[in-house]
C-alpha cells in the first residue's frame, strides 16, 4: 500500500476539512478560468445536473483527479473546472514535485556557500585555509530564482482551493508572509552590498521544507499538542534537580581542608556549575566521574547521587517518555483516520460524478464499467495496483454497471499490502541443465557463499592485526591481494550461477541479490584495475607505488567492499533480517521528525554564527601547520585535562555554518530484504487497523455537500 503517504495529505486546512467546516458558497466557488458551476442532488438515489457538450469528459477528468487525491490521501477541496483539474494535475506530477523538492534543497544549502562560507577542507582554526567567498549577487540570484519559484507555488496552491479555503489555512497564510519578508530582507541585502551582519531570512528558509511537508506539519501540530500534556513531568524535573542542586551545595560545601574540596571545586562551586553537574548527570553522560572526588572520601556520598538517578533518570524520565509515546500514539491514530476519510471521500466523490454521467439511466446511483475501465487509463498510479483495479471492474462486465459498494470494494485493493511476486524459473530441456539448475537455486548455494564471505573477512581481519603496527613501505600485500582474487572468483561464479538458475529477472527480483551482484561486479572491476596498472600479484609489488590510486589504496578500497559485501548475510538469518527490517521501517516513518531535527538545527546554526562566529580563537603560540606533531604543541603549551584545548575541540565551533550541522547525522541503515525474500511494507494503518472506524454513508455525503467547489443540493 502508499505507506509513505499515509499522513502526507494536503495539510494545508489544518485537518479541519473534515470538522465541518467547509463552506459551501466559498469565494471563488468554481468560478475563473471559466469554469462551470454544477448542481448534485443526492436526494432519493437522483442526480441532476446543467449539463453542456463536453460534461462526459468533464466527468471523468473529475473522477480520475478524485481518484488520484484518494491514493495519495489528498483534500478533495479544490476547484474542478476542466482547467483548474488540468493544473492541479500537472502541479502534483512527479517532476513538479521534484523540482519543487530541488529548489527547497538549494535554498537550504545556500547557508553553506554564503559568508561566512563553509568550502574549506577543515573546519580547525589553527590550520584552516582561508574559505572561498562568494562574489557579492552569486547566492542573492540564486535565492530570489528560489523565492520567485516559491512565489509561484503560492500562487498555484492559492488559486486551486479558492480565497475562502486560503483564508482558513494557516500555513498558506503564513507561507505568504515568510515569502515577502524573505523578499524585503532580500533588497535589504543587495542594496547594503551584501555586506549586512544579519540576514534574517537565513532563519525563515526552514519553513519552506516544513510547508511542503503534510508529515512534517502534523508532527509539528502533535509536538504543538503534548507540550501541555508534559509540562506537569517537566515541572517536576526541574524540581527535582533544584531540590538536589541546593542539597548538593551544602553537602559540598568547602572546607578549611583543601584535600576535601575536589568535589565543590569540580562539580559544586556554585548554583550554575551544580545544576550543569546535575542536568548533565540526568542523561547519565558525566556518570560516574560527577561522584568520584566525594565517594573517594566517603562511601556514603554515593547514596547522594544514587538516589538523583534513581528518581530523576529512571523514574521521570521514562515516565515523561511514556507520556510523550502515548500523546504521540493517540494523535498518530487521529490522523490516520482523517487519512482513512480522505481516501473513502475520494473514492466516494469520485463515484458521484461518474454516476451523474449517465444521463438516460433509470437509476443513477451505478456507474458503468466502462465508465470505470476508462478512468483507470487516465490515472497515474502504481501499475499492480492499478492491475488489480482493473481486474476487479471487469467482473462486473456482463451486468455493465456496479453500484455504490461494488465501486468501494473495488478500490479497497489500495488498502491491501503489496506482496511481491517473483518471476518463473527458467525452463531447460537439457537434464544435466536441469539438474544444474536445482543444485544452484538451492538456499545451500547462499549458504556456502555467506560461509566463502565469512572466510574472506576473517582473512581480511587476520592480515590487518598483523600489519596493524607496519606503514605503508612495510606492508606486504602479496599474499592479501592472492587471497582478494580468488575469493572474487568465487563471487562471479555464484552470481553466474544463481543468474542461470533464476533468470535475469529472477535474480533481479531479489533485492539482496541486487546488492552482491553490484559488489560483485565493482569488485572485479576494481581488481581488473590493479592488474591493468601494477600487472598481476607478485611479491615484489611496492604498496607505496602510485598509479591513478596507489597499489595501497585499492587494495584497501577492495578490503571495504569486501566487508561491506558480508552484510549479504543479514536477510538470510531470520531474527537479524526481522530487527533490520524493523530499523529500516523505523527510519522510513521518522523522516518527519528528522527533518523537524533539521529543522531545528538549522535554525541553532544560524543563531549560532551570529551569536558565536569568530568567538573560538587559539593562543598565538598554538597556531600551527598541519604537519605539526602534536608532541610537539603539549611541549611548548600546556593546557588543564578536559577543558577546550586539551581535548582538541576546535573544529568543533560556530565560524561557518558546517561546523554545528555536521554533528547531527551520523549514520543510516542500509537495505535489507527479509529471509523469505518477499517485501512486505510495514504501514502505518496497519499498525492501527482493529481501531480506524470506517466512515459511514452519511459522514461522506454530508462532507461531500460542504465541498466549496463541487456545489451539491439537498
Amino acid at each position: 500500500m502508499e505507506t509513505d503517504r499515509l499522513l502526507a495529505g494536503d495539510d494545508d486546512r489544518d485537518d479541519r476539512g473534515y470538522s465541518g467546516s467547509g463552506s459551501r458558497n466559498g469565494g471563488g466557488g468554481g468560478g475563473g478560468l471559466g469554469s462551470r458551476r454544477m448542481s448534485y442532488s443526492v436526494a432519493e438515489s437522483s442526480c441532476s445536473l446543467d449539463r453542456s457538450s463536453d460534461d462526459a469528459s468533464l466527468y471523468i477528468q473529475q473522477a480520475v483527479v478524485f481518484i488520484e487525491d484518494a491514493i495519495h490521501y489528498r483534500s478533495i477541496n479544490h476547484r474542478v473546472d476542466a482547467q483548474s483539474l488540468r493544473l492541479y494535475r500537472w502541479y502534483y506530477s512527479r517532476i513538479c514535485q521534484w523540482f519543487l523538492g530541488v529548489t527547497i534543497a538549494v535554498v537550504l544549502l545556500l547557508a553553506f556557500v554564503e559568508r561566512p562560507s563553509s568550502l574549506s577542507i577543515s573546519s580547525d582554526p589553527r590550520h584552516r585555509s582561508v574559505a572561498w567567498q562568494p562574489p557579492c549577487g552569486l547566492t542573492e540570484s540564486i535565492e530570489m530564482i528560489c523565492l520567485l519559484i516559491f512565489s509561484l507555488d503560492l500562487a498555484v496552491k492559492s488559486y486551486l482551493i479558492g480565497w475562502e479555503e486560503f483564508r482558513k489555512s494557516k500555513w498558506l497564510i503564513s507561507y505568504t508572509i515568510v515569502i515577502s519578508a524573505s523578499i524585503i530582507d532580500w533588497v535589504l541585502s543587495v542594496s547594503m552590498l551584501c555586506d549586512e551582519k544579519l540576514r534574517v531570512r537565513r532563519l525563515l528558509r526552514p519553513f519552506f521544507l516544513l510547508q511542503n511537508s503534510s508529515l512534517m506539519k502534523k508532527t509539528l501540530k502533535c509536538i504543538k499538542r503534548t507540550l501541555p500534556e508534559i509540562a506537569s513531568v517537566i515541572l517536576l524535573l526541574a524540581l527535582h534537580l533544584c531540590l538536589f542542586t541546593m542539597i548538593g551545595m551544602l553537602l559540598f560545601a568547602k572546607t578549611e581542608d583543601p584535600k576535601k574540596n575536589g568535589e565543590w571545586e569540580l562539580h559544586f562551586r556554585d548554583m550554575p556549575s551544580s545544576l550543569t553537574s546535575l542536568l548533565v548527570l540526568l542523561t547519565t553522560a558525566n556518570n560516574p566521574d560527577v561522584m568520584i572526588p566525594a565517594y573517594s572520601l566517603n562511601r556514603g556520598y554515593a547514596i547522594f547521587f544514587i538516589t538523583f538517578s534513581v528518581i530523576g533518570t529512571y523514574c521521570l524520565m521514562n515516565l515523561l517518555t511514556a507520556i510523550i509515546y502515548n500523546q504521540f500514539r493517540g494523535y498518530l491514530l487521529m490522523s490516520v483516520q482523517t487519512s482513512i476519510i480522505r481516501r473513502r471521500l475520494g473514492v466516494r466523490a469520485a463515484f458521484q460524478v461518474l454516476s451523474c454521467q449517465r444521463e438516460h439511466a433509470t437509476n443513477q446511483e451505478h456507474v458503468s464499467v466502462e465508465a470505470v475501465l476508462e478512468v483507470m487509463t487516465r490515472v497515474k498510479m502504481k501499475s499492480y495496483y492499478k492491475t488489480a483495479i482493473n481486474t476487479a471492474a471487469r467482473q462486473y462486465a456482463d451486468v455493465g454497471s456496479m453500484d455504490r459498494q461494488q465501486f468501494r470494494k473495488i478500490f479497497d485493493e489500495l488498502d491491501k499490502d503489496y506482496i511481491k511476486e517473483h518471476p518463473p524459473l527458467p525452463q531447460y530441456t537439457s537434464p544435466i541443465l536441469q539438474r544444474l539448475q536445482v543444485v544452484f537455486s538451492h538456499y545451500y548455494l547462499s549458504v556456502l557463499g555467506n560461509t566463502v564471505a565469512l572466510a574472506n573477512v576473517v582473512c581480511i581481519c587476520t592480515i590487518l592485526v598483523l600489519n596493524s603496527e607496519k606503514s605503508t613501505a612495510e606492508r606486504d600485500n602479496y599474499v592479501l591481494e592472492v587471497t582478494n582474487s580468488c575469493f572474487i572468483l568465487y563471487y562471479l561464479f555464484e552470481m553466474s550461477a544463481k543468474i542461470f538458475a533464476f533468470g535475469w529477472r529472477g535474480y533481479l527480483s531479489y533485492k539482496n541479490n541486487i546488492f552482491d551482484g553490484f559488489l560483485t561486479l565493482l569488485l572485479l572491476v576494481l581488481q581488473i584495475s590493479i592488474f591493468i596498472s601494477y600487472r598481476f600479484p607478485s611479491s615484489s609489488w611496492d604498496p607505496s607505488s602510485h598509479g591513478a590510486l596507489s597499489l595501497w589504496e585499492m587494495v584497501r578500497l577492495v578490503n571495504m567492499l569486501i566487508v561491506f559485501r558480508f552484510l549479504r548475510i543479514i536477510p538470510d538469518i531470520k531474527l537479524m533480517a526481522l530487527v533490520a527490517s524493523t530499523l529500516l521501517d523505523l527510519v522510513k516513518n521518522l523522516r518527519a521528525f528528522a527533518g523537524v531535527l533539521v529543522v531545528v538545527y538549522y535554525v541553532f546554526a544560524v543563531f549560532g554564527i551570529w551569536l558565536f562566529e569568530g568567538a573560538i580563537k587559539p593562543p598565538p603560540e598554538m597556531s600551527i601547520h598541519s604537519n605539526t606533531s602534536m608532541e610537539n604543541i603539549t611541549s611548548n603549551f600546556s593546557v588543564i585535562c578536559g577543558t577546550y584545548e586539551q581535548l582538541e575541540y576546535w573544529p568543533n565551533n560556530f565560524d561557518d555554518f558546517a561546523n554545528f550541522i555536521y554533528k547531527w547525522d551520523r549514520s543510516h541503515s542500509c537495505s535489507v530484504t527479509d529471509v523469505e525474500r518477499i517485501r512486505y511494507e510495514t504501514s502505518v494503518q496497519f499498525m492501527f487497523k482493529e481501531q480506524i472506524q470506517e466512515p459511514t454513508e452519511e459522514e461522506l455525503l454530508c462532507q461531500l455537500h460542504q465541498h466549496p467547489h463541487l456545489h451539491i443540493q439537498w
